[in-house]
């Protein structure tokens, strides 16, 4: 018997070109094939985390080297305080709503409500005139010292980047990916403006230049900066530095720091970490004499 050709009993697999330029295709655009930096799926994984931790410390650092901010100065306070042109509006539209409604329980409610925003809406106007004078004092021979942060975002934050803003200085942004989307507003340096994923490297990133700290009226988020700063110069963890809350009655009712000391929670001499104040004016006050009226270098 005779044996068959090999070929004739092994089959041959042949591909037209269209049929290997579609396979190097599927290759190329695969996600395995993309390069490790590139591949946003691999990034945001679980075990890329420490990565992203590091590059969110590492961009806004390398940045802030390159503009030669050397110190800054940190505002917080609310999101929802209201400059007053609009706090006034909006108190004058409630108005008219309760006059032509006078027994609309819901028209009283709003009425209350914008009444008590063109009242805190003075922070508003005390924030934009602090980033000014501290602008302007201290933004100057090519020196970028005090220049002002705060979150980026509306508010107390809007006020003091645009006081920097409207006397043509520097300011910082750094914003925050929230569920409810928080933009940046229009009046923080663009090279200057940052968004964080991690709340921990945002706050890090408050206070590695940080030479004062001022805090205005707010709520869960402008407390917890107050007692973290606080808590790390109480325990020697950062330098001591000028720690300020502006709008003495709100901070007075808010927190009964007196009530803590005298339970013994707090030491007598942790009372003297921080100032109240209630202007602009005073707030700046402060941080001359704190730092005999040079920023440090």
């Amino acid at each position: 018997m005779k044996k068959n050709n090999s070929s004739n009993t092994e089959s041959s697999i042949h591909f037209v070109p269209h049929q290997i330029e579609q396979l190097q295709d599927e290759i190329i655009h695969s996600q395995s094939y993309q390069l490790a930096y590139e591949d946003k799926f691999f990034l945001s994984s679980d075990d890329l985390r420490p990565v992203r931790l590091q590059l969110e410390l590492l961009k806004p650092e390398q940045a802030l080297r390159y503009e030669n901010i050397n110190s800054t100065i940190v505002i917080f306070g609310s999101a929802r305080i209201l400059n007053p042109e609009d706090a006034h509006e909006q108190w004058q539209q409630a108005q008219q709503k309760v006059k032509d409604s006078p027994d609309d329980a819901q028209a009283q409610m709003a009425l209350k409500k914008a009444q008590r925003l063109v009242k805190q809406s003075k922070y508003y106007q005390e924030a934009h005139k602090l980033a000014k004078i501290v602008s302007l004092q201290f933004q100057q021979q090519n020196r970028k010292d005090f220049v002002v942060v705060t979150g980026g975002g509306p508010g107390i934050m809007e006020a003091a980047n645009r006081g920097a803003f409207d006397v043509k200085q520097h300011s910082v942004g750094f914003n925050i990916t929230l569920e409810n989307e928080q933009a940046p507003n229009p009046y923080i340096s663009p090279d200057l403006c940052f968004q964080f994923q991690y709340f921990a490297l945002r706050k890090m990133h408050f206070l590695l230049r940080a030479k004062a700290l001022i805090a205005f009226p707010g709520g869960f988020g402008t407390l917890d900066e107050v007692f973290e700063v606080l808590t790390l110069v109480q325990t020697k963890k950062m330098k001591r530095l000028p720690i300020i809350l502006l709008g003495k009655e709100y901070w007075q009712r808010v927190v009964d720091f007196d009530y803590l000391q005298q339970e013994g929670f707090v030491h007598s001499d942790d009372l003297a970490l921080f100032h109240l104040v209630d202007t602009a004016e005073q707030a700046v006050e402060v941080m001359v004499d704190f730092y005999h009226g040079q920023p440090p270098k």
